[in-house]
């Protein structure tokens, strides 16, 4: 059965269920504070926003401690391997035992067995009604050999089945021309 909200009584567990089917990546970001500390902080979302310059897009909860440290300073948006479960749930709230293992690379802190890693400076804020969206320049990134930990209507998946079709393809060129739909039936 679909559910059906009109766009002035959106019900805010309705909208989570509904962005709660969109599978995504597990990211988290860290970064090293004013105060010197290492900080992060799991990543509402991530995308990609542009090859030329390279810039990719996080958005945390404006209540995020890590957000304050994000003005203008220099980040790592660590993509979490299928590995990394435990620790998605230590930067989600449920501390591990111990702390994530992680290094200083330059002056930005990273977290170790990652599936990627870019390594960022912040480029640009924008207000994102309860979150905040911050956009950074890529400097430097790393790909790892694991697979990615995913998330999907409040829980961790790993990958699955690979569909066939789309091999080659690059969602960055974008399509080649809109695609028109055929005319609605009476």
């Amino acid at each position: 059965m679909t559910q059906e909200t009109t766009l002035n009584s959106v019900d805010a567990s309705v909208l989570r269920s509904a962005f709660g089917r969109f599978t995504t990546g597990v990211t988290v970001v860290t970064t090293k504070g004013t105060d010197g500390m290492p900080y992060g902080a799991m990543v509402t979302a991530f995308a990609a926003v542009s090859v030329d310059p390279p810039l990719a897009q996080i958005t945390l909860t404006r209540s995020s401690k890590t957000a304050k440290h994000l003005d203008g300073s220099s980040f790592a948006i660590n993509i979490l391997s299928a590995d990394q479960l435990e620790v998605a749930r230590h930067f989600a709230g449920q501390t591990m035992g111990r702390e994530p293992e992680w290094v200083l690379n330059g002056n930005v802190p990273v977290l170790v067995g990652n599936a990627a890693t870019l390594e960022c400076r912040a480029w640009n804020h924008y207000d994102g009604g309860d979150h905040i969206i911050v956009v950074g320049e890529v400097r430097s990134l790393s790909l790892g050999e694991a697979e990615p930990l995913l998330f999907r209507e409040g829980a961790f998946h790993r990958i699955g089945e690979r569909l066939e079709g789309g091999e080659g393809e690059s969602w960055f060129a974008g399509a080649k021309a809109v695609q028109p739909f055929a005319p609605q039936r009476p």
